[in-house]
């Protein structure tokens, strides 16, 4: 009768009478045979008909329309009556059996989880489904809501009865019980914003069973699954408290009924944490899938936390709350997580490539990895700390590696700057510290704890770091090498110095990577011993000339007070003798570079240990700065990067003598810096020109020279306070207010602010304000959108740099199209000047006899170069390049087994290699 029957309410009927008077008295061994598989297949398609009418005419309900709203009843009614059959079917299996195999009833679970699923669905869908009409079956449809949620949790009681033998492969058996799962878990993703607690039992069931069974199920489970809507949860009732919490924040009254809520949701928070972090610890071995999921899990929640520019405005409060109940739960995830391969390559790849929002989290992680990593075996460390690549495409980075370059994607949290939680020690209140301040601190402590056999790549990552063009990420690289060098012993810290000094004087010309070793040098050796000072200056002495280079970017300050006296005489007097060399040699512009380097050490000693200095020295110094001068014009400086350099280094020498300094001079000076600044120069003779005017606050300009020189220093500093560039301005700003607060000449300060801006700017400087008015969050935004121009601005530096190293090194330098093309430059620049000088000579008086005879000489050297000189090196080959003493020139990178750091370009295209040996270069 119930296969053959065709009305739904006969259906229903007959189902109830067989359920209530038949099934007792079956054999609960054969009820599958004889029942299960017989009727439940006709009553899941009865189901699916009846909810299939129920979906099509449901579009037509209305108060109105009687005759559909009956029918929609009627059907309702028979579904929750079939569902009232399938739980009595379900509890009469829990009533008889103490021990069920599911094979013996596995037509009951899978007709019974497709009803409730497709019952959910519809009550969810709802209120689209009845098109505002709902009120008129909103009564039947909660009953079958009911009528369903009453089903799942008998057939849960009668799941949790089954039995399955680990030791018997039925096949079968395990694949019933995989599809159980599975089919509960995709009711989850139904149920999961329509009962939270019925969401949560239902989660806590399936993790139950997972793991009851996972000797005999684990390797047919869908783990990807499970874990992927588990994290989906996560989030969910995560960013579901955020909202809460940031209602509660906004609002001015605190509502009891939200807070009650906010906890509620706070506890599921931690409830799906807790579930994830029992499942993942049980299952870890097959979730090399999932790595990533449970990567972006933690990067998604902590983007939306504090201190994250992209978090929720929540109090303070409800921060700790949600950090003290939900957060904690992710650190031991972590931590179980730690020694998984997959996650590694995951968290650590080369190619990764996140969104803004996602920058500071990864760093974050990174961080929290590196102080768990101490704690963990040699094998573990290493694996985190090595790089490795896996195939072509695939690359591991290690740790320091990865906190370097995250740390540089950094750049809006550092700019804020944001604040995180401190170091707490014992008696001390905790502190807030900025974000540099928190990962320099975990740097350090790791390097102080982590395994000896790992600085080789430690010793890689921090110089490759230093080398970086991001200025922050090198600051970062040498405060580790810093604390690397002071926790370390004397012997440690002066072979650091050895090497960043041979690395210095190998470097081919200007590149901001020399600057970084520069600044590394000068902070390193200060913390050298003395007795290791004093092998440093016998192995390096400025006695040299080879080793004058170096000696520019070494203060002095550093050394004892005899050892600091000897040194700054030895400097200076090789310094001196050749600088006087060069003076009375046949010199040319193209020369200029060695005359810089000697400048640079004068000044160095000048502004570290002027004092040191005899008055004989000052006054040769001064004189050999007034010679030089006597050398310079406009013309020259205008294009020429030797020049400008020369006159950068000579403003601020001939301002340590501005006291002494001949009246006509200075005067000759100012007048050659405004002609200059009305050139657009660069900013670095810009902020030479600031050094010496500052320093003329403490010079009295005598009463016949105040005509000429105070207008020309108004002219300065009114140009460079309204310079654009924001460093120029800066030290515009303090070189004016020292000027001011030290000059006699009080009467030309109001003349160097010409307009209101300039008064304003100048205003706020000496009141330590703002100039720019702008709130918190516009700031936020303002740092939010300059992330995103750093962020393409940083793949575009990626590009170019893999785009290098994909080349292989030459064997032989390539001849330059044109070798020496600057020096060709600046010497007939100088030619051209002198002519012009000769040329204004003779419209002032009649030439000497000697100059027609000397002119036809320099005619006939000049067609001789034509004729010769340049018809050679038509015909003349390329000829190999020598390389660089202790270096490779080359244009790209090789493959090489030992430590390498880029160190820069010299200008002409070519990238200079430093290779350290294939052994530990630095030894522990």
């Amino acid at each position: 009768m119930y296969q053959h029957s065709d009305n739904w309410i006969e259906h229903i009927q007959i189902l109830k009478i067989i359920v209530e008077m038949f099934l007792p008295h079956m054999n609960h061994l054969t009820l599958e045979e004889t029942f299960f598989s017989q009727a439940l297949p006709k009553t899941v398609k009865l189901f699916d008909d009846m909810m299939y009418e129920l979906t099509s005419q449901a579009r037509g309900l209305s108060s109105h329309n009687l005759e559909i709203q009956t029918t929609l009843r009627n059907i309702l009614q028979t579904m929750v009556q079939l569902l009232a059959a399938l739980t009595g079917c379900v509890q009469h299996v829990c009533v008889t059996q103490e021990s069920i195999i599911l094979e013996n009833i596995h037509s009951l679970p899978s007709s019974v989880l497709h009803v409730i699923k497709s019952t959910f669905v519809h009550c969810k869908d709802s209120e689209s489904v009845y098109s505002g009409h709902l009120h008129l079956v909103s009564d039947l449809l909660q009953a079958l809501f009911k009528e369903a949620y009453s089903l799942q949790k008998q057939l849960m009681e009668l799941l949790d009865m089954v039995c399955m033998d680990p030791l018997v492969d039925e096949n079968d058996d395990i694949l019933n019980m995989v599809i159980v799962i599975h089919s509960l878990l995709d009711i989850c993703s139904v149920i999961s914003n329509m009962d939270h607690a019925f969401h949560a039992n239902t989660w806590k069931f399936i993790i139950k069973q997972s793991l009851k069974h996972q000797s005999v199920i684990r390797r047919q489970l869908k783990h990807r699954d499970i874990i992927t809507s588990l994290c989906e949860d996560i989030l969910f009732s995560f960013h579901s408290c955020l909202q809460l919490a940031e209602q509660m924040t906004q609002s001015d009254a605190q509502d009891n009924a939200d807070y009650r809520l906010f906890q509620k949701t706070l506890k599921l928070c931690r409830f799906f944490a807790n579930s994830l972090l029992h499942y993942t610890k049980e299952f870890l071995p097959l979730l090399s899938d999932s790595c990533c999921t449970l990567h972006q899990l933690y990067l998604q929640i902590h983007s939306k936390f504090p201190p994250s520019l992209y978090a929720a405005r929540i109090s303070k409060a409800q921060q700790e709350e949600i950090a003290g109940t939900f957060l904690v739960t992710l650190d031991p995830l972590i931590s179980q997580l730690l020694t998984f391969q997959p996650f590694m390559q995951v968290v650590l790849d080369g190619k990764l490539e996140l969104p803004c929002e996602l920058q500071f989290p990864q760093c974050l992680l990174l961080i929290v990895i590196m102080d768990k990593l101490p704690s963990q075996p040699e094998d573990v460390q290493a694996l985190w700390c090595t790089e490795s690549r896996l195939s072509e495409a695939t690359t591991r980075v290690s740790l320091f590696k990865a906190v370097f370059c995250s740390f540089e994607q950094c750049a809006g949290e550092l700019s804020l700057p944001i604040h995180l939680q401190g170091l707490k020690n014992k008696g001390q209140v905790e502190v807030a510290v900025t974000l540099y301040q928190h990962i320099c601190v975990h740097l350090c402590t790791f390097i102080a704890s982590f395994h000896p056999s790992l600085f080789p790549e430690l010793d890689v990552a921090l110089l490759n770091a230093v080398l970086s063009a991001n200025m922050i990420t090198s600051l970062l690289a040498m405060d580790a090498w810093c604390f690397l060098s002071r926790y370390g012993t004397a012997e440690l810290c002066a072979h650091h110095v050895t090497i960043v000094a041979h690395l210095i004087k190998s470097c081919p010309g200007e590149c901001y990577q020399l600057t970084n070793l520069s600044i590394l040098l000068r902070r390193l050796f200060f913390f050298m011993a003395p007795p290791q000072q004093v092998e440093f200056i016998q192995k390096f002495s400025p006695k040299a000339a080879e080793n004058l280079p170096l000696w520019q970017y070494i203060s002095l300050q550093a050394l004892p007070a005899e050892l600091r006296k000897q040194a700054a005489h030895e400097v200076t007097r090789a310094g001196i003798a050749r600088c006087q060399e060069w003076l009375s040699s046949s010199r040319t512009l193209g020369e200029l570079e060695s005359l810089n380097t000697l400048l640079s050490a004068l000044l160095a000693v000048c502004n570290c240990v002027s004092e040191a200095l005899d008055i004989v020295q000052k006054t040769t110094i001064m004189e050999i700065g007034s010679q030089l001068w006597a050398l310079l014009n406009t013309k020259l400086v205008t294009g020429q990067p030797y020049v400008q350099q020369t006159l950068s280094l000579l403003f601020p020498l001939l301002g340590f003598f501005v006291q002494i300094l001949d009246p006509h001079l200075i005067s000759q000076v100012v007048t050659l810096q405004t002609s200059l600044l009305k050139l657009e120069p660069p900013d670095h003779v810009c902020l030479a020109v600031l050094d010496f005017v500052s320093s003329l606050g403490k010079f009295f300009i005598p009463q016949a020279f105040q005509d000429k020189i105070l207008p020309s220093l108004s002219s300065i500093f009114a140009s460079l306070l309204a310079d654009r560039n924001w460093i120029v301005e800066q030290h515009t700003l303090e070189a004016f207010t020292q000027f001011a607060q030290g000059t006699n000449h009080e009467e030309m300060v109001p003349q160097c602010l010409r307009s209101e801006d300039t008064k304003n700017k100048v205003v706020s400087f000496l009141e330590k304000t703002g100039f720019v008015d702008e709130t918190a969050a516009a700031r936020v935004e303002r740092v939010k959108q300059e992330k995103g121009i750093f962020r393409e601005h940083l793949a575009k530096v990626a590009v170019e740099e893999e785009k290098w190293s994909s080349l292989q090194p030459y064997t032989k330098r390539r001849r330059q199209e044109f070798p020496l093309e600057e020096e060709y430059r600046s010497a007939l620049q100088a030619a051209s000047g002198a002519l012009e000088a000769v040329e204004s000579l003779l419209q002032k008086s009649p030439a000497p006899d000697w100059l027609l005879l000397k002119m036809e000489m320099l005619q006939e050297r000049i067609d001789e170069l034509k004729r010769h000189k340049l018809a050679c090196q038509t015909h003349t080959g390329s000829s190999s390049a020598k390389p660089a003493l202790g270096a490779l020139r080359c244009r790209g990178t090789s493959q090489h087994s030992g430590a390498r750091a880029s160190v820069g370009t010299d200008g002409k295209n070519r990238c200079f290699w430093v290779f350290l040996s294939a052994e530990p270069t630095l030894r522990y």
